[in-house]
C-alpha cells in the first residue's frame, strides 16, 4: 500500500515539473505541489528502501561524492568546426551542395553552457556524463539530477542517449553572484563559467542551489527509432519529456541562415539565458551519413560564432601613420587576437587628443571592439592591470617620414605634415587612386603601388598610364612575370573609361568622399564644367556644404592640380559622368529601403534602382525604415517590419513602381 502510494505521489509531482518546468502550463497549485512533496518525503524518510532513483525528492541533492569517475562514450561527442563571417557561411553551403544538390538547414542558437550526455535504461536516467575529450568524459550524474528540467524519468520505457547543454539562466547568474558579494567570495565571470563550476561539484547539494537548466538538441541513434531528420529527432525528444530550445527554424537557403544569424545576433541580449552563436545542421539523416566527419568535426554541421562583445589585448607600441593629405595619425601595435571573424593587430588611435581622452599608454592592457563589426576601436584601457612599467603617450612632433615639423590647425585636432613632397603622402595617394572604390585597378595593392615607387616607376598618378613605357623593366622586378604585368597594365587601360565620379573620389579632393563624388559627376556631367563651378553655385547643391565646396574650389584653382589633369586628359582618361541619371520618384525620393530575400534581380542591381529614384537603402530595419522590399524566404527583417507596421513590397509591387 505504502509502495503504491509512492509511486502514485511520483507520477503526479514528475508530471506537475514537466508541466511546470516545460511547458509552462502547471496544472496544481504550488501548495498542492508542496502537500505532495512533503507527503513523498514523509513515506521515504520512514520507508527508506522504496526510494527510487525517479524520485523528485534527489533533486534536492544530498549525494557526495570523492571523485569524478571517468565515462567512455560510446560514440565521440565531436566538437564543431567554427566561422565569422558571411563569406564563410556561404562557403560551407557551397561544400555542402558539392554532394547533397538541394540540402534544407535546421538553424539552432548555440547555447553558451556546457555539453552534456544523457543515458537512460528502461526509460530511467542512469548517467549524465561531460563532453571531456569528446572520448572520455567525466561522470555528472549526482549533479545533473538535482536540475529539475531534466527527467528523471521518460513516459516510454527505452534505452536511449540524448545529448545537449546545462547552462545558469541569467537570473540564476545574477542572485548567485549578489550571494557571493555578501558573503565576499570571488564572483564568477559568467553564465557559463558558473555554470561549469556548479556541474563539477563534488557535493550535489551545492549544485541544486544554483538552478541550472538544460536544452536537449542531439539524438545520435536517431535512425534506430525510424527517424530521418535532425528535426524530427528534435520533435521526439520533446514527446519525451526533454526541453528542446523553441528558436529553431529550417532553411533551404544561405540567405535564410544569415537571416536567422542577423535576428538574434540582434535580439541575443532579449533572451533569458547566453548565447554566443548559431550552430547550422543538414537536416536530412542519411545526407549527414554522405557528408561524414573529419578526424575532429562533422562534416554536416557548423558553429557560426556571434563577434564578442570586447576582447583584451596588450598594446606594444604607437606608431605614427601619414596619410594622403598629410595627417598624422596614431596607430597601436597590439599583440594579434581575433575579434569578429579576423585577426587584429593594430587599431586607430584618431588623434592626440583621443589617446589623452581615454589615458592610454604603451604597455596598456586595452579592451577592443568592432565598431558595426567592422574598424577595430579602443573601448577601455584596464589600469587595474598596470605595473607601473607603461610609457606615456608622447605626439609625434615631425613627419616620421620626411622629417619635417609638424602643424596642428586650429579647427581641427589633428596634426599635418605639409610636405608635399613628402614620400608617403604619395605613396597613400596613389594607393587610394588604385582602390576599389576609387578607379579600381585591380591588382594594384599596397605592397605593388610602395614597390613602383619605391623603383621610380609611379610618383603621381598620371604615371599609372605612362606604366606601359616600362613594361620590360617592370618583368625583371622579383615577383613580377609577363602575365602580371600584363593584367596590371590591363587593368590601368580598364579604368580610363570610368565614370567621373570615380575620378573625382581617386583624386583625393579633400572632403569628397564616394557619395560626394556621385553628387558632383551627377550635378555637373564633365570634369570642365565641375572646374569651373563657383563656391556659391557648389554649396547649394543639396548634401554639399560650406566646407566641400570651398575644398573643390580650392583644389581646381591650384595650378599643380590643373596640370595633372590636363596631363590625365591627353593620357585619354574618361572626364564624363557615364552613370545612370537620377530620376526623382515621388515613390522612392527621401524614402529609406531594406531589402530581404531572395530577389530575381541581384541586389547592388535592385540598390542602385532605388539610388537612381532618390531613395536609400540600409541593411537593417528600424523605426527610420520606410519600405522594406521582400523576396522568397525573407526572414526575419520581415517580421520586425510587420511588428514596426512598416510598409512591405513584394518584388512584383516593387518592379510595378520602378516602371
Amino acid at each position: 500500500m505504502i509502495e503504491k502510494r509512492i509511486d502514485e505521489l511520483i507520477k503526479i509531482l514528475n508530471k506537475a515539473s514537466y508541466e511546470y518546468y516545460t511547458l509552462d502550463n502547471p496544472t496544481i497549485t504550488d501548495q498542492e505541489y508542496d502537500s505532495y512533496y512533503d507527503e513523498l518525503v514523509r513515506l521515504e524518510t520512514n520507508n527508506p528502501h522504496l526510494v527510487r532513483e525517479d524520485s523528485p525528492t534527489v533533486r534536492i541533492g544530498g549525494e557526495i561524492i570523492d571523485s569524478f569517475k571517468k565515462v567512455t562514450h560510446e560514440k565521440p561527442l565531436m566538437s564543431l568546426g567554427d566561422i565569422f563571417n558571411e563569406d564563410e557561411i556561404r562557403g560551407f553551403d557551397a561544400r555542402i551542395r558539392k554532394v547533397i544538390p538541394n540540402p534544407e538547414y535546421v538553424c539552432e542558437l548555440k547555447i553558451d553552457g556546457l555539453s552534456v550526455s544523457l543515458l537512460y535504461r528502461n526509460g530511467k536516467l542512469v548517467r549524465g556524463a561531460t563532453r571531456g575529450d569528446g572520448t572520455t568524459g567525466e561522470d555528472i550524474t549526482h549533479n545533473v539530477k538535482t536540475i529539475k528540467t531534466i527527467p528523471l524519468s521518460l513516459p516510454n520505457d527505452i534505452d536511449i542517449e540524448v545529448r545537449g547543454e546545462i547552462y545558469m539562466p541569467k537570473k540564476s547568474f545574477e542572485t548567485l553572484n549578489a550571494e557571493r558579494r555578501q558573503k565576499g567570495e570571488k564572483e564568477f565571470a559568467n553564465p557559463r563559467n558558473a555554470a561549469a563550476g556548479s556541474i563539477r561539484q563534488l557535493d550535489s547539494k551545492i549544485a541544486a542551489t544554483r538552478n541550472l537548466d538544460a536544452f536537449l538538441y542531439h539524438l545520435p541513434d536517431a535512425l534506430d527509432y525510424g527517424i530521418t531528420t535532425h528535426y524530427e529527432a528534435l520533435d521526439y525528444m520533446r514527446k519525451l519529456t526533454f526541453i528542446v530550445n523553441p528558436n529553431i527554424i529550417k532553411v533551404n537557403s544561405v540567405q535564410g541562415i544569415i537571416d536567422y544569424i542577423d535576428y538574434w545576433h540582434q535580439h541575443r541580449a532579449e533572451l533569458p539565458y547566453e548565447i554566443d552563436g548559431v550552430v547550422i545542421k543538414v537536416n536530412n539523416l542519411n545526407d549527414q551519413n554522405k557528408l561524414g566527419f573529419t578526424a575532429k568535426v562533422p562534416k554536416w554541421a557548423i558553429a557560426y560564432k556571434f563577434p564578442p562583445e570586447e576582447v583584451l589585448t596588450h598594446l606594444k607600441n604607437i606608431e605614427f601613420c601619414v596619410g594622403r593629405t598629410g595627417k598624422i595619425t596614431p596607430r597601436a601595435d597590439l599583440d594579434p587576437v581575433r575579434l569578429a571573424g579576423s585577426v587584429i593587430s593594430s587599431v586607430t588611435l584618431h588623434n592626440e587628443d583621443y589617446v589623452k581622452e581615454k589615458e592610454i599608454m604603451i604597455g596598456d592592457v586595452i579592451a577592443i571592439h568592432k565598431a558595426g563589426d567592422v574598424i577595430p576601436k579602443v573601448v577601455s584601457v584596464k589600469k587595474e592591470r598596470r605595473t607601473g612599467k607603461e610609457i606615456p603617450f608622447k605626439m609625434a612632433t615631425n613627419c616620421p617620414i620626411c622629417g619635417q615639423p609638424l602643424i596642428r590647425k586650429e579647427e581641427e585636432a589633428a596634426y599635418y605634415c605639409l610636405n608635399e613632397k613628402c614620400d608617403a603622402r604619395k605613396i597613400e595617394g596613389l594607393i587610394h587612386y588604385a582602390s576599389r572604390d576609387a578607379m579600381n585597378l585591380e591588382g594594384f595593392g599596397e605592397r605593388i603601388v610602395e614597390d613602383f615607387y619605391n623603383f621610380g616607376y609611379l610618383r603621381s598618378i598620371d604615371q599609372f598610364y605612362t606604366l606601359s613605357e616600362h613594361k620590360e623593366s617592370l618583368k625583371e622586378l622579383e615577383g613580377f612575370g609577363e602575365k602580371s604585368i600584363d593584367n596590371l597594365l590591363n587593368a590601368i587601360e580598364t579604368s580610363k573609361s570610368n565614370s567621373l565620379e570615380r575620378l573625382l573620389f581617386g583624386l583625393g579632393i579633400r572632403h569628397v568622399g564616394k557619395k560626394t563624388g556621385l553628387i558632383l559627376a551627377q550635378s555637373y556631367k564633365t570634369l570642365d564644367n565641375l572646374m569651373y563651378a563657383t563656391y556659391e553655385d557648389l554649396k547649394e547643391i543639396p548634401d554639399i556644404g560650406v566646407i566641400i565646396a570651398e575644398s573643390v574650389v580650392e583644389y581646381f584653382q591650384d595650378e599643380k592640380n590643373k596640370e595633372l589633369i590636363e596631363r590625365l586628359r591627353k593620357l585619354g582618361v574618361n572626364f564624363e559622368y557615364i552613370g545612370r541619371e537620377q530620376q526623382l520618384d515621388e515613390a522612392f525620393n527621401g524614402k529609406t529601403f531594406v531589402l530581404t530575400g531572395t530577389l530575381s534581380m541581384a541586389r547592388d542591381q535592385a540598390k542602385e534602382l532605388i539610388e537612381i529614384r532618390g531613395g536609400k537603402v540600409t541593411g537593417s530595419v528600424t523605426s527610420k525604415t520606410s519600405v522594406v522590399v521582400v523576396g522568397e524566404n525573407p526572414g526575419s527583417k520581415y517580421d520586425k517590419a510587420v511588428s514596426l507596421h512598416i510598409d512591405i513590397w513584394n518584388e512584383e509591387e516593387f518592379l510595378s513602381k520602378i516602371k
